[in-house]
């Protein structure tokens, strides 16, 4: 095995993108090797057996939501009236202010 504190930069760079291709490789050759297990399992008992993978879940992208109140003491404060009720608007509505005060 190689003494990786030897390795400059770019040969360890290069060691662990072949590193991740190899399992990359090696994970396919596995999934293969289950699906058509499966599928021979599967005729065994008189089942035909269609086999999807899953595509990557696409990552659920936040949307803006403009706000909807201002604080009128700091006006960099603002709240979007959904979620957690901020300390300041918290404040002002228990002193009997009402909420729609407040409004952009």
């Amino acid at each position: 095995m190689t003494d990786l504190n030897n390795l400059s930069v770019n040969e360890l760079q290069s060691m662990i993108e072949n590193a991740e291709s190899a399992l990359k490789n090696k994970q396919a050759s596995k999934r293969k090797e289950v699906f058509a297990q499966i599928k021979e399992l599967a005729a065994s008992v008189g089942v035909t057996v269609e086999i999807h993978e899953a595509e990557k879940k696409q990552k659920r992208k936040g949307i803006k939501v403009a706000p909807k109140y201002r604080n009128p003491d700091d006006a960099s404060q603002t709240w979007t009236g959904r979620g957690v009720m901020p300390r300041w608007m918290r404040a002002l509505t228990e002193a009997g202010h009402d909420k729609s005060e407040y409004s952009i």
